[in-house]
């Protein structure tokens, strides 16, 4: 038989919630369990929880008085009437010693919040529960900076990675020392920071060769309608040192000047800070006079690529895409944009001689040497052989130009494809060139303040294909004011001449003899060594193989194809240097 619930019998409380507070309505409840807690509240009072299991107090033993209790006044006293620890009341039988050797079978503490509000870390007080959409978010926010942190610590160890192989892979010095060669000294590049030094205007002393007119139509070049890049087989271009110069040898013999030098050089030395690659300078001091030269096949007759990028390039020598390889090849297309980019009807400026260099009836590339004289000082002079390559009608004023061509090999390695940026982001290309290739643009803007040129004109020729290293076309032409670029880029004209100035003085302290100076492989500093009279004077020239001995790309299509047949007809590439 199913047993019958009685209920208590239940007094009316007419003035609020909860039993009455009269001793006479109390008399009726004795049927209720005794010393059964009630929290008492009025009809006004917003209601909140039944019981808060979450609530967490300090060790009794520690200190009794911290707990919650009635009996103490501590704490919320609406919690009071919910916590029996120390109702003793309640339970006469038990001990209340015995609870502080109970233990729980989990003896790990409860979880805190990691992220919470600002009282969290006020001690004394209870920590409300954290809400379950506050939980979630910290978790994310917690996410979120691991994954920050792991990709920092990624691409931080990715290009330690890049710079031990670049290392690597330049370490080699341009020129090999030998074991007799006494170093005279050492120069760090953070010493050339703090030189600066100014010179007046320069004189121009001679002018020679001559100039073709250059044709605007290629400033309107654009990615969408390209042109192809020609070759120019006929015409012969001369990289002449220092002391082959037939003129030079004049002025020296004229006693025009104590220092002797070309464009090239002085801007290698005024450049050097921002060199990564090794190259060297061969010095030659012969009486009172200073010469300035550079070995046969030097580096300093190619362009580099790519110098100043932390990206590596394949170490590789006859891999396209190598340093050697794309020097060569870029080497090729600067001299094929600055005879492509004139107009070639037969109109020339020419001036006071013909071209030095060039024998009777050869067809040479369009440029003038200007044979230019700065005053270092009272008693010491430099001569420059300064070239530009075009000039151009301003205002009825002939104004002398530069030609320059920045090449592109594969977007890959640069990350900026210029198909695709340098219509709508020309300057996220210049700035992504101004990082990777620094020394070059240096150099040339350099070698543009030397000569006087108004203009210099940079184009941006870029490969048919990423792998066929032989088919180019232009992209673009922009012009810029050697000067305002210079200050664009953070070259100090005063600077690059304190460079020289401090060189020159060092070297005019030397001995009659020969000298080399060469940039350290490794490290920003160059070294200035005693080498015989004879050194440098037999050496084997390496000379890049002729085009139908090279390697030649796979034709991708019918159209590479029909361009292969008609670019190889117009020219082969060739570097041609007379001593």
């Amino acid at each position: 038989m199913v047993g019958v619930f009685e209920v208590g019998a239940v007094p009316f409380n007419p003035d609020g919630w909860g039993p009455p507070d009269s001793a006479a309505a109390a008399s009726t409840t004795t049927t209720l369990p005794l010393h059964v807690p009630f929290a008492p509240f009025s009809r006004s009072d917003k209601l909140g929880r039944i019981a808060d299991f979450t609530r967490s107090f300090p060790s009794s033993n520690a200190n009794p008085s911290n707990r919650p209790s009635s009996r103490h006044g501590a704490g919320n006293p609406a919690d009071s009437p919910f916590d029996f620890s120390l109702d003793v009341d309640a339970f006469p039988l038990a001990n209340p010693e015995d609870d502080s050797s109970f233990r729980l079978v989990d003896a790990k503490p409860p979880p805190r919040p990691k992220f919470g509000p600002k009282w969290r870390f006020n001690q004394n007080r209870p920590q409300l529960p954290q809400r379950r959409d506050e939980e979630v978010e910290a978790r994310k926010r917690e996410a979120e900076k691991e994954r920050a942190r792991r990709d920092r610590l990624y691409n931080l160890n990715r290009s330690n990675q890049n710079q031990q192989r670049r290392e690597a892979a330049v370490f080699k010095s341009s020129v090999d020392i030998q074991p007799e060669w006494n170093m005279l000294d050492q120069i760090p590049f953070s010493t050339f920071s703090k030189l600066s030094f100014s010179v007046p205007e320069p004189e121009d002393l001679l002018i020679c060769g001559a100039l073709e007119y250059y044709d605007r139509s290629f400033d309107r070049i654009t990615p969408k309608n390209e042109r192809r890049l020609e070759r120019f087989k006929n015409r012969n271009f001369f990289k002449v040192t220092t002391t082959d110069d037939p003129v030079i040898r004049r002025l020296a013999n004229e006693d025009k000047a104590t220092v002797f030098a070309t464009d090239t050089i002085l801007s290698t030395l005024m450049c050097a800070p921002r060199s990564v690659y090794s190259w060297d300078i061969v010095i030659q001091r012969v009486g009172n006079k200073l010469f300035f030269d550079k070995r046969d096949g030097s580096q300093l007759d190619l362009l580099s690529v790519h110098e100043t990028s932390q990206e590596p390039l394949p170490e590789a020598k006859d891999d396209i895409n190598s340093a050697y390889s794309l020097s060569v090849e870029a080497a090729y297309i600067n001299q094929n944009f600055s005879q492509q980019v004139l107009v070639r009807d037969g109109n020339k400026v020419s001036f006071d001689e013909p071209n030095p260099f060039a024998n009777e009836g050869d067809e040479v590339a369009s440029v003038a040497y200007r044979y230019r004289r700065w005053k270092l000082d009272n008693d010491m002079h430099l001569v420059a052989r300064c070239e530009v390559q075009s000039v151009v009608d301003v205002n009825n004023q002939k104004s002398f130009l530069t030609l320059n061509a920045l090449n592109e090999f594969d977007p890959k390695y640069s990350g900026v494809d210029w198909r695709q940026k340098l219509e709508t982001q020309r300057g996220a290309v210049l700035a992504t060139e101004l990082k990777n290739n620094a020394n070059k643009l240096a150099k040339w803007t350099a070698q543009a303040i030397l000569a006087n040129a108004d203009l210099m004109k940079l184009g941006y020729v870029s490969r048919v294909h990423p792998r066929d290293h032989f088919n180019h076309v232009i992209l673009g032409v922009v012009g810029y004011k050697p000067r305002d670029f210079a200050a664009q880029i953070n070259l100090n004209t005063a600077n690059m001449w304190g460079i020289v100035k401090s060189i020159v003085d060092l070297c005019m302290k030397l001995n009659e003899g020969k000298y080399v100076l060469v940039k350290d492989p490794s490290k920003p500093q160059v070294r200035i060594y005693e080498v015989p009279a004879d050194a440098f004077e037999n050496d084997y020239v390496e000379e890049p193989l002729p085009e139908e001995e090279q390697v030649q790309p796979p034709t991708e299509d019918a159209e590479d194809g029909e361009a292969n047949v008609t670019t190889n007809d117009v020219e082969d590439k060739k570097i041609e240097a007379q001593n």
